[in-house]
């Protein structure tokens, strides 16, 4: 079985993606969860560079890695300064990382019109990096930039930058699609090229701008690179990078790759942290790992699944961490139907039918329950009779008053009782209508029930579902909260915005006093 080595950069090039910006601290984290997973390679950022990497090289190590190599990331010295001089040299040859990664140029185009030096200046200054680092306790490996345009334009020059760092003594070659135009084809074809002409264990780093990172990355492997470099959920500069939450699997459950200590049922949550951490959440999309990865909608699909999950789908989502999911829709059928039931661990009765027809009459309406598996088990408890009212609201009022500076003030006042009669009116402000309703309903019910004290709205979606009708169009509203512990998805709709944010707003404290009883029955 082939060996292939994880290299991760989601600390230094996924960093470059617009919009993300890691500190010290988020490092610090995604280095212990990458770790964990059992990547080979970290690479931590750029020593001497900025004063948050070098802070993170510091602390990083003083950490014990159970699986991965702290990696230091930087580049061959200036022209017309020696190694020892360079100071960018010197801070990689001084950092905690025992591996040093260092790119240099492959491409004569770049040598002669970016960096305007002579083809052979840029050679000296590849083996002569290489070589310090290597004489300062280094291993290096050695990151050929803009290799396959380079090798596309001139093949010899792109070699010999190769032999540069092999001669100073690199103990890998990696090879850089930098621009992320080439076919995976192409990519395979130089690689075995390269085969014949090194004798270093070459690596692949793929772009993702002709989205073919990942099929770039598994060529470059059937070709005989023996190490990949990619980040977690693809991240990176422009349209990113090869996105290892996508190549490892392939590589371990397609291609029958050994990928070392890689867990890859923690693929899944280290896609969702990564992303929690990075403030970007995922693609739901995403393969193996995406909240869609294995959601299933149609009923003959989910009719198909219930008998042999193989029917549609290619592995089993448990083996990355994942889990199947069952779309409650207007499409749905009573398997579907049942096979949510099971999925939310609800009884299997007779009534599937006609839970069936009620969701296709809401739907009819504007109700999307794909999305909202808490207003879903609501409904199904209610049409059972199962569901304990524990309040209800009589009435609610909104006020807006226009301050300078055209900014509003929102207050609300609501009137409800519990289900021992018990009636409690209040009011509470907050950061616009919707706000201060939530803000106002969870005061009154804290009267009664003050654990709801610690529930809080954490996302909410408006959607016009007839543009057509204008302002007097149906609005769905998508309510996500969540109690510290999980979170939940509700919906509401209705002609107005506000009571459908009520209703969606009032599912959501049902379904958490609703699992708090199960809390205390299960512990009794």
């Amino acid at each position: 079985m082939t060996r292939v080595w994880i290299y991760d950069t989601t600390l230094r090039d996924g960093a470059q993606t617009e919009g993300i910006s890691f500190s010290c601290e988020d490092k610090l984290d995604v280095l212990s969860r990458l770790d964990e997973l059992g990547v080979d390679f970290v690479e931590g950022g750029w020593p001497g560079s900025n004063p948050r990497d070098d802070e993170f090289f510091e602390r990083a190590g003083r950490m014990e890695l159970a699986n991965a190599s702290l990696t230091a990331f930087g580049s061959t010295r200036r022209h017309g300064v020696s190694p020892e001089e360079d100071p960018n040299l010197r801070a990689l040859a001084a950092c905690s990382a025992g591996w040093c990664c260092i790119f240099g140029k492959s491409w004569d185009f770049h040598v002669t019109d970016a960096l305007r030096i002579g083809l052979d200046d840029n050679l000296a200054m590849i083996e002569d990096s290489v070589r310090f680092l290597r004489e300062s306790g280094k291993r290096v490996m050695f990151d050929a930039e803009h290799f396959f345009d380079g090798y596309f334009a001139n093949r010899d020059y792109a070699l010999a930058a190769l032999m540069a760092a092999e001669r100073g003594g690199a103990e890998w070659l990696v090879l850089c699609d930098t621009n992320g135009g080439t076919l995976p084809t192409d990519i395979a074809a130089a690689v075995e090229d390269v085969l014949l002409s090194t004798h270093t264990p070459l690596g692949i780093h793929c772009h993702n701008d002709s989205d073919l990172a990942t099929a770039c990355t598994l060529a470059a492997v059937e070709a005989g690179c023996t190490m990949v470099q990619g980040t977690v959920n693809g991240i990176g500069e422009r349209c990113g990078n090869a996105n290892l939450c996508t190549v490892i699997p392939n590589l371990a459950l397609k291609e029958g790759v050994d990928v070392g200590a890689v867990d890859l049922r923690g693929l899944t949550p280290l896609s969702k942290s990564v992303g929690e951490i990075a403030n970007m959440a995922p693609a739901p999309g995403m393969p193996f790992v995406g909240d869609r990865a294995f959601a299933h909608k149609g009923g003959m699909h989910v009719s198909a699944l219930m008998k042999d999950p193989r029917t549609y789908e290619h592995i089993r989502p448990e083996e990355v961490g994942n889990s199947r999911r069952v779309l409650v829709s207007d499409m749905a059928g009573r398997s579907s139907i049942t096979e949510k039931l099971r999925e939310l661990g609800l009884e299997i009765s007779d009534d599937s039918s006609h839970i069936t027809q009620m969701i296709k009459d809401m739907e009819s309406k504007g109700y999307q329950f794909e999305g909202a598996d808490a207003s879903f088990e609501l409904l199904v408890k209610r049409l059972r009779g199962d569901l304990e009212k524990r309040f209800e609201v009589y009435g609610f009022r909104i006020f807006m008053d226009e301050r300078e500076g055209l900014e509003m003030d929102s207050e609300a006042s609501i009137k409800v009782m519990d289900a021992d009669g018990n009636m409690e009116q209040t009011a509470a402000d907050g950061n616009g209508p919707v706000n201060a309703l939530d803000n106002a309903l969870r005061k009154a019910l804290a009267r009664f029930y003050p654990s709801l004290n610690g529930v809080r709205l954490t996302d909410y979606k408006v959607r016009v579902l007839d543009e057509k009708s204008a302002t007097a169009a149906s609005v769905r509203v998508l309510m996500r909260t969540t109690d510290g512990e999980s979170s939940w998805t509700t919906v509401g709709v209705s002609e107005n915005v506000i009571e459908a944010s009520l209703i969606a707003l009032i599912d959501s404290l049902e379904y958490a006093l609703m699992k708090q009883d199960q809390k205390t029955k299960v512990n009794q």
